[in-house]
């Protein structure tokens, strides 16, 4: 009961990240659901797929009901999401809890990167006036492939994409990505749940929990400094990747490959801090994942 407990907590906390950053707090959902609830890698992927896929379909009335969300765009993107998602499931659901905890750890690291550097401008003349229907799909079935394998909403990789490809302002972009992580969880949660199966009464409290802490951080959004929110989480997910990576590694690299990733740390941070030319110093949106 009190893991339970712990869980539901955490929960409101990563969808109160949701809501105040516009994404990146569910790449912490399966650390929670691994470390916290205990689950199997493959339930915990699962499971997160629920929460990210209720989440962003949350999200995205929202903005649709401001006008922030390209229906057609969306579902294109959407809908090669969906299949990629569905086969990455497929795949996931039959890798070695090992291996995918490996890769989630990796998408957890360049998800960091993403939120550090922040979103960056997209230039006008770097859009296309008119869909590529073909590179659409294309972005979509890969992005959704990732989503599919480790559970995670692939946002920072949708919402350029969709600005570039499809031409969308920023704002639009973002509420239409919400729709294209909704679909693309619900196919990657179809894949996994062939072989997979899941704990409804927890998924369901911790979703809502989630739901629940998005909604608080979305009020909250315009009280907070969101450059600063955005950069610390950054690092904490980040120190949470390399956490998942060691625990992941054989014992005899576990102490080197430590020593290791906080030299990386140290000098990721002292690039941001001292270099001009850093491109972890850029400066521009909250990140999405």
């Amino acid at each position: 009961m009190t893991t339970v407990a712990l869980a539901l907590a955490l929960s409101v906390v990563v969808g109160l990240s949701l809501g105040l950053l516009g994404g990146g707090g569910s790449i912490l959902m399966v650390p929670l659901l691994v470390y916290v609830t205990g689950l199997d890698a493959r339930e915990a992927i699962a499971a997160s797929l629920v929460v990210v896929g209720v989440t962003a379909a949350v999200g995205a009335a929202g903005h649709a009901r401001a006008g922030r969300v390209r229906w057609r765009t969306g579902l294109i993107f959407g809908l090669a999401g969906m299949a990629g998602a569905f086969v990455g499931g497929l795949v996931g659901a039959r890798l070695p809890a090992q291996v995918l905890l490996v890769a989630f750890a990796l998408m957890m690291t360049v998800t960091a990167v993403a939120m550090l550097r922040g979103r960056r401008e997209i230039d006008p003349a770097e859009q296309h006036s008119e869909l590529p229907v073909a590179r659409v799909l294309l972005d979509g079935a890969v992005v959704g492939l990732v989503t599919g394998l480790v559970g995670a909403g692939g946002g920072f990789l949708v919402v350029p994409a969709l600005a570039l490809l499809g031409g969308l302002p920023m704002g639009v972009a973002v509420g239409t990505s919400l729709l294209v992580i909704a679909l693309k969880s619900l196919a990657g949660l179809a894949g996994y749940l062939t072989t997979v199966s899941l704990d409804w009464t927890l998924v369901g409290a911790i979703t809502v929990a989630a739901v629940l802490g998005s909604l608080a951080g979305t009020r909250l959004v315009d009280r907070i400094p969101a450059d600063a929110l955005r950069r610390g989480f950054g690092w904490f997910v980040l120190a949470m990747g390399a956490f998942v990576l060691v625990q992941q590694a054989p014992d005899a690299i576990r102490v080197p490959g430590l020593l290791v990733l906080a030299a990386v740390a140290v000098s990721m941070a002292g690039c941001a801090a001292w270099v001009a030319s850093c491109p972890l110093r850029r400066v521009g949106r909250p990140g999405a994942a």
